[in-house]
């Protein structure tokens, strides 16, 4: 396998060190933060139609959304579920076979009782793939060897190299009828929590490339592992900038304190603000659009809209252009 360069994800990792310990409330706005944005883009990314302001109200508010499908309502409630499963997990010595099966069947229960938290009985496959999954017959054995697997070599490789390869050696597998996707990942952020690192979200706008890099995987697991890594690399920038780091700086502390689900997350006097950093980005790189400069900020395209408009109504950028080709400047 070629050499993967873990350097700037560890960079990163210590400047989000340098912030802890968080306070009590905001670990609690920070888990319950990320517990929205992996639920929606985990289900999402297996064709669940909720939006992620929809997943938040069925979550959080534990209201169904009229005209979806209640899988779909149901999926949401089961994975918020599985990643509150996973945030007590992390604070385990060893993963057990029973944590397994119980991680799926929280987020499977509501769906299907009868195969929540049980192995597979029967042949499945995996559309668009050529390889064949194992028989059902050799689930059990197969995953007696991936639970060793992870426990014997967690502290031995990269946590972020082993994080994917416990998704990948997991789908592989495939143990459940459905929702193995879901809980590979689930599965991933474990491995990444039990290792000091942040959640990490695929977004629905790279499932092509995840899956590409996926299928790859059967015969080299490099593409997959840079992949989930860029992945890690965009989530520590997220959640810098929510303390208020601009990413094009080494230190940026100053100025306005940003706050997530309404709790402050500064921990020393103001930080930087994400109209900072759309400002910054449209000075060095004048003419991007949203859906560009959600991208460079790696945040949703509503709150990158919410703050361009901010910034529009504020006087300090402009658009210009036809709207479907035009770009923001700034003034």
């Amino acid at each position: 396998m070629a050499t993967i360069n873990f350097q700037e994800c560890a960079g990163y990792k210590a400047r989000i060190d340098a912030y802890r310990p968080l306070p009590p409330e905001t670990a609690k706005s920070l888990r319950a933060y990320y517990k929205i944005g992996l639920t929606y883009s985990s289900n999402a990314l297996e064709g669940n139609s909720l939006t992620e302001s929809e997943t938040k109200v069925v979550i959080e508010d534990g209201i169904t959304i009229g005209g979806k499908p209640l899988k779909d309502v149901y999926e949401a409630i089961g994975h918020a579920k599985a990643y509150d499963y996973i945030c007590d997990l992390a604070k385990s010595k060893a993963l057990t076979e029973a944590d397994l099966l119980r991680l799926h069947e929280l987020f499977y229960t509501k769906i299907d009782k009868t195969h929540a938290g049980v192995y597979r009985a029967v042949r499945v496959f995996i559309s668009g793939s050529k390889h064949p999954l194992p028989a059902p017959e050799k689930i059990p054995s197969l995953m007696k060897a991936f639970i060793s697997w992870f426990n014997q070599q967690e502290n031995k490789i990269h946590p972020v190299e082993f994080a994917a390869l416990v998704h990948q050696r997991f789908v592989f597998i495939h143990p459940f009828v459905d929702g193995n996707g879901r809980v590979s990942r689930l599965l991933m952020n474990l491995a990444l929590l039990r290792a000091g690192y942040t959640i990490t979200v695929i977004p629905p706008v790279l499932r092509n490339d995840y899956i590409q890099t996926l299928e790859k995987a059967h015969a080299d697991t490099t593409p997959f592992i840079q992949f989930i890594l860029g992945r890690v690399l965009e989530t520590q920038k997220e959640l810098l900038r929510l303390f208020g780091e601009d990413q094009f700086s080494t230190n940026s502390r100053g100025g306005v304190n940003p706050r997530v689900g309404g709790v402050n997350m500064g921990t020393s006097g103001g930080v930087k603000s994400v109209k900072t950093s759309l400002l910054n980005i449209l000075k060095t790189h004048p003419g991007m659009n949203a859906p560009a400069l959600s991208k460079q900020l790696a945040i949703s395209l509503r709150t990158t809209q919410r703050y361009l408009k901010a910034l529009s109504e504020e006087k300090c950028i402009v658009f210009k252009g036809a709207p479907k080709n035009g770009g923001y400047f700034a003034k």
